[in-house]
């Protein structure tokens, strides 16, 4: 075993993408959807038993449509609240599916007979340290040899070298996570998870478009792509029209104040989240942080939603200066690899001859 080839990876299982990048120089990602065909038609039509990413979401009439990490789940709650025990385990073994999926996607042009050992840093949701490491871990069995997790707003700051006096913020589509770095590895107490996320703005702004116009009809996934395309916070510009059916027919329907109020909806959760880590840290360290603010994952590409977080600060803290990641979807997997890349060859082989340690701490 020795002799084999080390495939280093950092993986991002994010609620709406999940993400890799290797130390080979591989840089992908797949929208977090996995399908099974309904029946045998549309078992005849694919020719495999699942079916994931842009291709599933394409094709979602003829499958059953999962996104396992929806909501936070598997990451984020120890519980199948609103589960059954068997539906729990469903979405681990679908979750486990998106995984592997992704790890071949990165092995397709390697030789079958010389798999490499793969050591893997995954990124988690801030709480899932306190919450669900364990189901993260049994998510990983059997996919990855050496696995370790780590808080994916720690990852962002690991791959951008910012290990002090900064604070991130990693906004997903299921989570959004707060981490606060001083020096040290940062403990339960330097980070918070909120879910009102991504989604949580799907959701606030369908509702609005519903009230607004009584006979459309649309759907959560017409109202993400939409959202991805347009979101924006900022209070000048165009109106913006989203071409939608009502009673049929399709319609100009002018959706501007429906997507600011949506996309504003997170911001007050994210600077609460701000202010608490702000304000029991060391007085004398707490203008740093409020200095230099991260903003990382598909959230921050919102328009307006650094300068609007600011403006929130500034009315809550006195302060605030908040900056944008240059790769906001690689950010987090970017810094999970270089973070698995620097672990010496002794923490792996730690894991490999100890797995009753819990593999890898969750940092």
């Amino acid at each position: 075993m020795e002799n084999r080839k080390v495939l280093n990876v950092g993986i991002d299982l994010g609620t709406s993408r999940s993400v890799i990048a290797t130390d080979t120089g591989i840089r992908t990602f797949i929208t977090s959807h996995v399908g099974f065909p309904k029946d045998a038609v549309s078992a005849k039509m694919f020719g495999k038993d699942m079916v994931f990413g842009e291709e599933a979401v394409q094709n979602r009439l003829a499958l059953d449509l999962y996104r396992p990490f929806e909501g936070g789940k598997l990451k984020y709650s120890d519980s199948p609240e609103g589960e059954t025990v068997e539906e729990h385990e469903k979405a681990k073994r679908v979750a486990k599916g998106l995984l592997n999926h992704l790890i071949e996607l990165v092995l397709k042009d390697e030789d079958e007979d010389e798999r490499p050992i793969i050591r893997g840093v995954l990124g988690a949701p801030a709480l899932a340290s306190r919450k669900n490491k364990k189901v993260i871990l049994e998510i990983a069995d059997g996919v990855l040899d050496d696995v370790m997790i780590v808080s994916e707003p720690f990852a962002v700051a690991y791959g951008l070298d910012l290990f002090s006096s900064a604070l991130i913020i990693d906004i997903g589509a299921g989570t959004v996570d707060l981490c606060r770095m001083h020096g040290t590895i940062p403990t339960a107490e330097d980070q918070i998870t909120t879910l009102k996320a991504g989604d949580y703005v799907d959701s606030v702004f369908l509702n609005l478009i519903k009230k607004k116009y009584n006979d459309v009809n649309l759907t959560i996934n017409m109202v993400k792509r939409f959202k991805e395309e347009n979101s924006f916070l900022t209070k000048q510009g165009e109106n913006i029209f989203i071409e939608l059916p009502i009673n049929g027919k399709p319609t100009q329907c002018d959706v501007t104040q429906e997507l600011r109020s949506a996309c504003q909806a997170i911001v007050p959760a994210i600077v609460e989240g701000v202010r608490d880590l702000v304000a029991d840290f060391d007085p004398e360290f707490q203008r740093g942080l409020k200095r230099n603010v991260i903003l990382a994952g598909g959230g921050s590409q919102i328009v307006g939603l650094r300068k609007e977080i600011e403006l929130y600060m500034e009315e809550t803290l006195g302060y605030g200066r908040v900056s944008t990641v240059e790769e906001p979807l690689f950010a987090g997997a970017n810094g999970a690899l270089l973070l698995c890349k620097d672990m010496p060859d002794d923490y792996w082989d730690q894991l490999r001859t100890n797995p009753s340690a819990e593999q890898g701490p969750m940092i």
